[in-house]
């Protein structure tokens, strides 16, 4: 059935003539009464008696206009729907991470992401970085972020590297000091990375080729567990200035470390099929993020 039909129903038992009807439809008179003609040619009944010099509607055209009704607020409805889309503000979102970008990185994007968009719902998938580059490609998640190294295959990538800082809980006696050194550290009682992430080995071997001593008394997966451990006075560490900066008001003090500890992820999805307008999105602002922490030096895509 012609939608056209219908919105010319609707206009006419509305305003209750074909002249009013065909003004509020930007239309000719005749277009109208033709479409009314058309409409109780399909329908098989009558829609209107003329009672003067007006219209009014037969017992049938009342129970049939609250179908109409029905019909075109859903059609009205998907209207809706497709410009929420089109404009990015609806639609789903699957993320796969790593822990700690998952706990970190992630956690304030997605919260002023959904909170600007009420139509979008995201899904966090927390994984190790060597499940989250098998997930892709695949059409069951949208983006991915690891830890590098990542095979490009099949897949956009884009890496940001961010310089890591010296934590220390407050009051610390190396807070004196306005670059934080393996030396100054040395013996210090350290919270560490789980020997599963890169960026553990980049500290032991910059701890090693300064002579110091890498004091560990704890390890965690997690930048965000170590922050906490850091501020309940249990170590020192060193940590992405991402989750530095999230956590700075539990009680921790920010320094510079040398030399420079990089800590490096990628944030990818499959180059098979584009992303959604509402991926497309959810990248700005994640980039945009990000571009607070990253090295002065362009991301790199692939």
């Amino acid at each position: 059935m012609d939608i056209r039909l219908l919105e010319a129903f609707r206009a006419v038992i509305e305003t209750g003539s074909v002249t009013h009807a065909a003004a509020a439809l930007g239309v000719t008179q005749p277009a109208v009464s033709a479409q009314i003609a058309r409409l109780e040619g399909v329908l098989g009944f009558s829609l209107f008696e003329r009672s003067g010099n007006r219209l009014r509607p037969t017992s049938e055209a009342i129970a049939f206009r609250a179908e109409v009704d029905r019909t075109l607020g859903r059609i009205d409805d998907l209207a809706s729907a497709a410009a929420l889309l089109r404009e990015g503000q609806s639609g789903s979102l699957a993320i796969a991470s790593h822990p700690m970008a998952g706990v970190t990185l992630l956690t304030p994007v997605v919260a002023s992401f959904v909170r600007a968009r009420p139509h979008v719902r995201v899904q966090l998938i927390t994984r190790n970085s060597d499940v989250v580059r098998g997930m892709f490609p695949s059409r069951m998640h949208d983006i991915g972020i690891c830890e590098l190294p990542i095979d490009p295959s099949g897949l956009n990538v884009t890496r940001y590297r961010m310089q890591c800082v010296a934590i220390l809980p407050k009051g610390h006696a190396l807070c004196a000091h306005d670059v934080i050194t393996p030396e100054l550290m040395s013996g210090v009682p350290f919270i560490g990375m789980s020997r599963e992430w890169s960026v553990y080995h980049v500290v032991a071997t910059v701890f090693a080729e300064a002579g110091a001593h890498l004091n560990v008394v704890a390890t965690s997966e997690l930048f965000a567990m170590i922050c906490g451990l850091v501020a309940h006075g249990a170590g020192v560490s060193i940590v992405d200035p991402a989750s530095a900066a999230q956590f700075g008001g539990i009680g921790l003090e920010v320094r510079p470390f040398q030399p420079a500890v990089s800590y490096e992820i990628a944030v990818f999805h499959a180059a098979e099929r584009g992303l959604s307008r509402i991926g497309q999105a959810f990248l700005d602002a994640f980039d945009a993020h990000l571009q607070r922490f990253v090295e002065p030096t362009p991301k790199s895509t692939t």
